[in-house]
């Protein structure tokens, strides 16, 4: 069987890549392959059992565990909790709680809050905006213009203070130092997962190949060294042997047996009927005659007999 694009081998890299690949990448594909061979065939087993066993037991389990779970507790607590608890509270809040509360909204604390709401606004006004207004134009505004102008100068000293004492240094670094190291640095953690990963994947396909030929190759090895000279010896052996005792011994020996039974049988009556006599032959049913009506033709009078009744005359 041709092996699918995921079975088949590692394809050949592409001309020109650098030397650190080079040497990494065939350490990093040993120390793989060695690792995951084991983890790939104990993947595959417990893979294999894990399928079994939630194909012919989890899965029924599961699903009687949810039916029972929805019949037996949720669907009888839902039901209680709504009849014991949200109707009765549904029907308490609309009572004690929502008619009452509109009532006071509606009748007192909507007036309530009119007369409050006005008298409110005007201390705010005249105690806090008109106040606040005065010492925004006449305090804050030229304190503010002055500290800004302050502002203004202390930030271009400190800007330039800080540009060439931290930024510039700070590019300066960053530029010539620091980047070119990141870049190597880069490729070489780049080329390293790159390289682990590609050997994770053609080992992990490797070892699968290699699990599936061992496990091929045990098959095959039992069914030949097993499977096969059983069903030969089953098949030459076993069958005609079989074959043999049931023509040859086992169905004269059912008839002697049904033979000597039946014998058994009728020496057992000889002896009862010697001993006892033979049994009494049940007396046969009386019929029962039908009572004749008068006025028939064969009824009996007293100066008629009936010709059944009286012989025929002897002749001669």
């Amino acid at each position: 069987m041709e092996p699918t694009g995921s079975e088949r081998g590692p394809a050949r890299y592409e001309p020109g890549e650098g030397c650190v690949t080079t040497v990494v990448r065939v350490p990093v594909r040993i120390v793989v392959l060695v690792l995951v061979v084991p983890v790939r065939l104990v993947w595959d087993v417990l893979t294999a059992a894990g399928r079994v066993v939630n194909r012919t037991a989890l899965r029924p389990l599961g699903r009687g565990l949810a039916w029972l779970w929805q019949t037996l507790i949720v669907r009888p607590l839902v039901w209680l909790w709504h009849t014991l608890v949200v109707a009765p509270l549904r029907w308490l809040w609309r009572t004690l709680v929502v008619a009452p509360a509109a009532w006071l909204w509606r009748w007192v604390l909507v007036p309530a809050g009119r007369g409050f709401g006005a008298a409110v606004v005007w201390l705010v006004r005249y105690l806090v905006v008109v106040p606040a207004q005065w010492l925004r134009t006449y305090v804050l505004a030229p304190l503010g213009r002055g500290l800004a102008w302050l502002a203004r100068g202390l930030g271009a000293v400190l800007g330039a203070l800080v540009r060439w004492i931290v930024v510039v240094p700070a590019v300066a670094l960053w530029r010539w130092v620091l980047a070119p190291a990141g870049r190597a640095l880069a490729a070489v953690v780049t080329v390293l997962v790159r390289e682990t990963g590609a050997a994770l994947g053609h080992c992990w396909r490797a070892a699968g190949i290699i699990s599936r030929a061992l496990g091929r190759c045990l098959a095959a090895v039992l069914r030949w060294t097993l499977v096969e000279p059983v069903r030969w010896v089953y098949r030459t052996v076993l069958t005609p042997v079989g074959h043999v005792i049931r023509d040859g011994l086992w169905r004269p020996v059912r008839q002697a047996l049904r033979t000597a039974r039946e014998t058994v049988r009728q020496t057992r009556r000889e002896i009862r009927r010697a001993l006892f006599g033979a049994p009494r032959e049940p007396e046969p049913a009386r019929a029962v005659v039908p009572r004749r009506e008068p006025g028939g033709s064969g009824t009996r009078t007293l100066g008629k007999t009936s010709g059944r009744d009286v012989p025929p005359p002897a002749r001669g």
